[in-house]
């Protein structure tokens, strides 16, 4: 066997379920693996994934209606070591009010007539806390497993900024593995020792209403009370709560019903700069909707800023409008959490799952 066919033998290889704009590909890519196949059916999302994973066999469709047999031709005579699955998320969110029953809360169990066909050495699922308080698609997910061989770890809690990410975003992880001897890995910045937003963002360039080299590290063009509310609130972790009564807005002057002010204090409020962000969400770059307000600058965060608390590479490439980008930071896996969560299947150092 010549040196490039063993090379190509000893390399880890993993599919990428619900890939979304590519945060797990690209964490994968950067712990080494090489990503053969991955499925979405987000047109934008897709277009976003093509543009930073050309090499990968793309899927744009609804998973339902993607056949596991077509994952396997491209696996072909190779082992799969893990196949990732990030299922929608907003089912499971206390974000989530609607007293509709969602159906995309069975999409994990896709995974099941994947793993039956490909055979991963592990399955990682990644999803919001939420997802450990559903008693039945966990309990159907460890029965279907089980039935194929594999362990499927109880759920666990971590936050991403231990794991790399400049930013607190708690999710949860559950691991299924063909063997018992999966170890979870020690974070890499725990308590003491994260990365900050001044870390992530603090030497872009200023932001205008224009730039040539990056259309993604412009200032959004808010309204003057926008403008005249953030000039109130103090540098490096302000919030509305220094807004005088004339700039505090209609909807935050009201009373509940217990006769106290509602309190939304992220909303207006600034990153501070030597800690870790907060959770991004969809809404990301807009003051109104969480504490995505600058450290200094009268404006919310740029959308490239974004994506560097997302621990996105600063050359990645996002096709869409603002809002569609947006959309597409907020909900992706951050990179770095990706990467180092993949560590675990290629060491074997931490603490038992």
């Amino acid at each position: 066997m010549d040196k490039d066919k063993r090379n190509e033998k000893s390399i880890a290889l993993a599919i990428d379920l619900f890939c979304g704009c590519g945060g797990v590909t690209e964490g994968l890519k950067q712990a080494g693996f090489a990503v053969i196949a991955a499925i979405d059916n987000d047109p934008i999302c897709c277009q976003t994934y093509r543009l930073n994973h050309p090499e990968v066999n793309l899927f744009e469709k609804d998973i339902c209606e993607t056949s596991a047999l077509s994952l396997k031709k491209i696996l072909g005579k190779r082992k799969l070591d893990l196949l990732v699955v990030c299922a929608p998320c907003q089912p499971f969110s206390r974000l989530n009010k609607s007293d509709i029953s969602d159906e995309r809360i069975y999409l994990i169990l896709q995974s099941v007539r994947f793993a039956r066909a490909l055979k991963p050495k592990y399955v990682l699922f990644e999803n919001v806390p939420g997802i450990a308080r559903n008693s039945v698609v966990i309990s159907q997910l460890k029965f279907e497993f089980a039935k194929l061989g594999y362990n499927l770890s109880e759920p666990k809690q971590i936050d991403a900024a231990d794991y790399g990410v400049p930013q607190r975003r708690v999710r949860c992880v559950i691991v299924a593995s063909l063997k018992s001897d999966v170890v979870w890995p020690s974070p890499t910045t725990p308590l003491g020792h994260r990365i900050t937003v001044r870390d992530a963002i603090g030497n872009l360039p200023t932001a205008g209403y224009v730039n040539s080299q990056d259309p993604l590290h412009v200032c959004r063009k808010h309204s003057k009370l926008t403008i005249d509310r953030l000039q109130h609130i103090s540098h490096d972790g302000g919030s509305r709560d220094e807004l005088p009564t004339h700039l505090v807005l209609p909807c935050h002057k009201k009373l509940d019903d217990a006769g106290e002010i509602t309190h939304y204090c992220d909303v207006y409020g600034r990153m501070r700069w030597d800690t870790v962000a907060p959770t991004l969400t969809t809404g990301c770059t807009d003051v109104t909707k969480g504490r995505y307000a600058h450290p200094v600058f009268d404006r919310a965060i740029t959308l490239r800023e974004a994506a560097l608390l997302q621990t996105f590479p600063r050359n990645y490439h996002f096709f869409g409008n603002s809002g569609q980008i947006a959309r597409q930071i907020g909900n992706a896996v951050p990179v770095n959490l990706a990467k180092n969560l993949a560590m675990i299947f290629l060491s074997n150092k931490g603490d038992k799952l």
